[in-house]
């Protein structure tokens, strides 16, 4: 009964993290004018979309997650991973004065993302080793 509960529970935080992700990147393709103002110009735009590009892939993962989180569960360490490597980036640049605070309330979502897909990975562990037996 546990496992069940930890596998509806994937489901519903990973597609949350998708309908989330899409909600926020999303609308960045129409707003690159807006952040080159409040950033002072853009000066490699392809860096620009290439991030929301492929941050927006990644949310296609999360949803393929939530559809059947005991067989993608190995994905859900990515989907970390994928967190982290927006996260931990801003956290040290902020740190260094490289990007404005609002960039870092972004960066700390992405972070307690990371901590929920890293949690549910551990949840979901019982329910992975019963389904092999």
């Amino acid at each position: 009964m546990k496992d069940v509960r930890a596998l509806r529970l994937a489901r519903w935080l990973f597609a949350a993290a998708g309908v989330y992700g899409v909600a926020v990147l999303l609308p960045l393709y129409f707003l690159e004018a807006n952040v080159a103002v409040d950033r002072g110009g853009l000066a490699h735009p392809e860096y620009f979309y290439g991030f929301v590009g492929t941050a927006l892939a990644a949310q296609g993962i999360f949803f393929m997650i939530a559809y059947d989180p005991l067989r993608f569960r190995p994905a859900m360490l990515f989907a970390v991973l994928e967190k982290l490597a927006f996260s931990v980036p801003v956290f040290a640049l902020f740190g260094s004065g490289r990007v404005v605070s609002s960039v870092v309330t972004f960066g700390a979502l992405d972070f307690f993302w990371a901590i929920v897909f890293a949690s549910l990975w551990l949840l979901t562990g019982k329910a992975a080793l019963d389904a092999r037996f």
